[in-house]
């Protein structure tokens, strides 16, 4: 493809000087995701509608230049990493309105740029909320990029976050706009809205996202459960799970507990314990909860193993009751025993906090990796990676690796592994303006560790191999998962031809997807 001789020009012309950044110590933040770095972009375009978007694109792909979409900045698996410095970064952080709530028709219209925490206040006076609502680190992630990398967490019952998407508009390499699905229903034929999720922003970069609505709980019951071994807990989680009794189900192993515990008290945040007191409906069940929670402070899970946290939601407080009721009798079931429910009440009324929790509880370096496994495969899905670790003990230990996994239901039929890795490294620019900086002012500063780093990279490339060989499908692919490897050929070879209608000359986040 013929390069411009001053692309940069060209693309300030369509859209005007003041959508593009080009300040250096800028663009070295932007070439830098949570995990890793790339190159650094020519420029960073930050358009205010979808039309300068739209704009912008064409100018750049007509000169040559590569389209590399970002999101809010929270992924680890290089979706928005430039492979050359011929590449236009596009930040949709301006693009942030919520356009349209439709409460007739249970549907929602945002910009891409919206954040998944921004949406969420906006409709919780309303009494609703998304299908699927957000990631963990939804107070900078957005929903047009989730939509293209995928996520889970909250509404995890209903599956991924994609599955709430209605349609979109697009902006395809060339510059068109195109919108998918209708205004109220997704599928017409066939899922041309599908097609563009996941898509890791390889086909075309989210300008307008609509979602549907459900109406928000009027009910909740918390449970919490600490189970000795592995099996019984994977065994519980899918139980729960396969009966649809929770409208969350997570937890963590024992090594991940302890990290997550290292951290500041959760009664320490004030406004968790008053945001989580005014969720409980009336003052003298506010204050009752609150003073379990001060009671419990951090010791409530000393001596846990694996713990399992549930949240029930429903219209009745009854039929949440007898939900949760249920979910005890499969914890004692397979070897559990309740526990304070102090993660899941905390978490369910503040659920998007700040991303302290992108760096360890010292100021190390965090990255994880995952894979989702129906349940028939989670117990051997675990024996395998905990063998891989033993297998490295040594290496390990001799780096300052700390390990943990996360563990989550994300429908009836699967559930996520999500293995994370601490160790003393250097922070980047990404995670000093992303941890709130009276929290970044307690941690330790670590030196560069490239042998840590690299003791990680491998560890992480260890067990993408072990899911890929128990057939685990994944989110956030980038550039990091096997797609290619994971398809069936003539699968892959519709896929590249969609690729080659929608971006012939392979403009549109090129590398992303493996394509």
């Amino acid at each position: 493809m013929h390069i411009a001789n001053d692309p940069l020009a060209a693309i300030a012309a369509a859209v005007g000087p003041q959508a593009l950044v080009t300040d250096p110590a800028e663009l070295r933040y932007y070439s830098h995701d949570v995990y890793s770095g790339g190159e650094t972009a020519l420029a960073v375009l930050r358009p205010n509608n979808k039309e300068e978007l739209a704009r912008g694109i064409a100018a750049a792909t007509k000169a040559g230049v590569a389209i590399i979409p970002r999101g809010g900045g929270m992924s680890y698996t290089g979706g928005y990493l430039a492979p050359s410095k011929q590449a236009l970064l596009v930040d949709t952080a301006a693009m942030n309105r919520v356009l349209e709530i439709n409460e007739t028709d249970m549907t929602v219209t945002v910009e891409a740029g919206c954040t998944w925490d921004q949406l969420q206040r906006t409709l919780k006076p309303k009494g609703l909320r998304a299908l699927a609502w957000g990631t963990l680190s939804g107070i900078n992630a957005t929903v047009g990029g989730g939509m293209s990398q995928n996520g889970i967490f909250w509404g995890a019952s209903g599956g991924t976050v994609v599955n709430a998407a209605i349609s979109f508009e697009v902006v395809l390499a060339d510059g068109t706009l195109v919108k998918t699905g209708s205004d109220f229903f997704r599928t017409f034929g066939p899922d041309i809205t599908g097609l563009f999720a996941a898509d890791c922003g390889a086909l075309g970069v989210k300008a307008t996202i609509t979602l549907q609505l459900v109406r928000e709980g009027a009910a909740f019951a918390y449970g919490s459960f600490s189970f000795p071994e592995a099996e019984g807990y994977f065994k519980a989680m899918s139980a729960v799970s396969r009966e649809g009794l929770a409208s969350e189900c997570f937890g963590f192993d024992p090594n991940l507990q302890a990290q997550r515990m290292k951290r500041e008290s959760l009664t320490k945040d004030a406004q968790s314990l008053v945001n989580m007191m005014k969720a409980q409906g009336s003052a003298w069940k506010a204050l009752k909860e609150g003073a379990k929670v001060v009671a419990a402070g951090r010791s409530f899970l000393d001596d846990a193993h694996f713990s399992l946290h549930v949240i029930a939601e429903g219209r009745h407080q009854s039929a949440v009751d007898a939900d949760m009721k249920a979910v005890e009798a499969i914890a004692v079931q397979f070897g559990g025993h309740g526990v304070e429910n102090t993660i899941p009440k905390i978490l369910r009324a503040n659920p998007f906090p700040p991303v302290n929790s992108m760096v360890g509880p010292e100021g190390e370096r965090w990255v994880p990796v995952h894979g989702f496994l129906p349940h028939s495969r989670l117990v051997e899905g675990w024996n395998r990676i905990q063998a891989m670790f033993a297998e490295h003990a040594t290496a390990i230990t001799d780096n300052g690796v700390t390990t943990g996994a996360l563990l989550c239901a994300v429908n009836r039929s699967t559930c996520l592994i999500e293995p994370v890795f601490y160790w003393p490294d250097e922070l980047q620019d990404i995670h000093r303006r992303s941890v709130e900086s009276a929290h970044l002012a307690k941690l330790k500063q670590f030196p560069a560790n490239e042998s840590a780093r690299a003791l990680v990279k491998q560890l992480r490339t260890s067990l993408i191999g072990i899911f890929r060989e128990l057939g685990a499908t994944h989110l956030q692919v980038g550039r990091a998962y096997p797609l290619k490897q994971a398809s069936d050929p003539r699968a892959w070879e519709l896929l590249q031809a969609v690729k080659r209608a929608v971006d012939p000359n392979n403009l549109m986040n090129p590398g992303s997807l493996g394509l």
